[in-house]
């Protein structure tokens, strides 16, 4: 700072302001600083504006799988309201791991990062309690914490269910299966919930062989449709349980054209569910807003550590293509 003050002509505090984009700089003055900056290749040393500030001016995000479609939008949400504030962004992944989430969110918290968002995979929290005491902001995306009160920015899981089962049911379905994901997950066990809510309202059973909870590999999901579609009883109508699902069930619906035509509503939106025929009705959520409000909340916290958790919950929305709207063929 002190070269570039020399050859600008200008004093240190100058070369702050401007560097800093702080006001009470000429046009003029900035612009011989930063052509100063420009010559000399000047960089801010932000490790000792750490030491300044105490920030880092970086916060994490921990998502269950990278590779998941629906993390990119929720992921991107929470980057830009992160370079709103002149924040970086790290991203990590659990892989559907607890162990490897508590030690990404600890490594992270070791770095001394601002604040710290967490799609969580584990089930107790508690290891965090340190951490939070020590004034890192934590905010908890997509599920809530265990063991711990914290920040929290959900969807409507069993609302959403509920309304693509109430939808089935008000086009004649009376046979209507759920194949979700694995159950003790709270995304997984609100939307089973929504299920039996709406099939209850309706006076209608919910049978144990018409719902099938587990991983969402192709194999067990394809596996399940097969039993519920096959048989002397059949189902009319499924509910799948997330994008993943949903797309091996498509396959398998495919599959068996032109038989029984089944009614299909998936929760989450997928990439080409439009261009399917029958296109696919969903249940759609909204991970941009996910992330923006989760990383909003986060900034909040930040700078007013004393408030209250809470909790937000996001509605989803009822996406009429076609799959969903097929009648019963008996």
């Amino acid at each position: 700072m002190k070269d570039v003050a020399s050859r600008a002509g200008v004093g240190l505090k100058t070369v702050s302001r401007v560097v800093n984009a702080e006001p009470g700089v000429t046009a003029e003055t900035r612009r011989r600083v930063q052509e100063a900056i420009d010559a000399l290749g000047f960089r801010r040393n932000d490790s000792a504006r750490v030491l300044r500030k105490g920030r880092t001016a970086t916060v994490g995000l921990i998502l269950e799988d990278l590779a998941d479609p629906f993390y990119g939008p929720l992921s991107r949400a929470v980057e830009e309201v992160a370079r709103a504030h002149d924040t970086l962004l790290i991203n990590g992944s659990s892989a559907h791991d607890a162990s490897r989430e508590r030690e990404l969110a600890l490594a992270l918290c070791a770095r001394r990062v601002d604040g710290l968002l967490v799609v969580p995979a584990g089930a107790d929290h508690r290891y965090l309690e340190p951490e939070l005491r020590a004034g890192i902001a934590t905010v908890f995306v997509d599920r809530p914490a265990r063991g711990i009160e914290a920040d929290t920015v959900l969807t409507d899981n069993h609302g959403g269910a509920r309304a693509g089962v109430a939808h089935l049911i008000a086009h004649g379905h009376r046979r209507i299966g759920y194949i979700g994901d694995v159950p003790g997950i709270h995304t997984s066990d609100e939307r089973l919930r929504g299920y039996r809510t709406a099939m209850e309202e309706a006076g209608l059973p919910v049978r144990p062989d018409r719902v099938s909870l587990g991983s969402t590999t192709p194999q067990r999901v394809r596996r399940a449709a097969e039993e519920m579609l096959d048989g002397p009883d059949p189902v009319t109508a499924l509910l799948t349980g997330n994008n993943r699902v949903t797309v091996t069930v498509v396959r398998v619906l495919a599959e068996r054209q032109p038989h029984r035509p089944v009614a299909l509503v998936g929760f989450d939106d997928f990439e080409l569910a439009d261009l399917l025929r029958p296109a696919v009705t969903v249940v759609a959520q909204d991970p941009a807003g996910l992330g923006r409000v989760a990383a909003q909340r986060l900034f909040a916290r930040m700078d007013q550590a004393e408030l209250e958790p809470s909790v937000v919950e996001l509605p989803t929305r009822l996406v009429v293509r076609g799959s969903g709207e097929l009648p019963p063929a008996d």
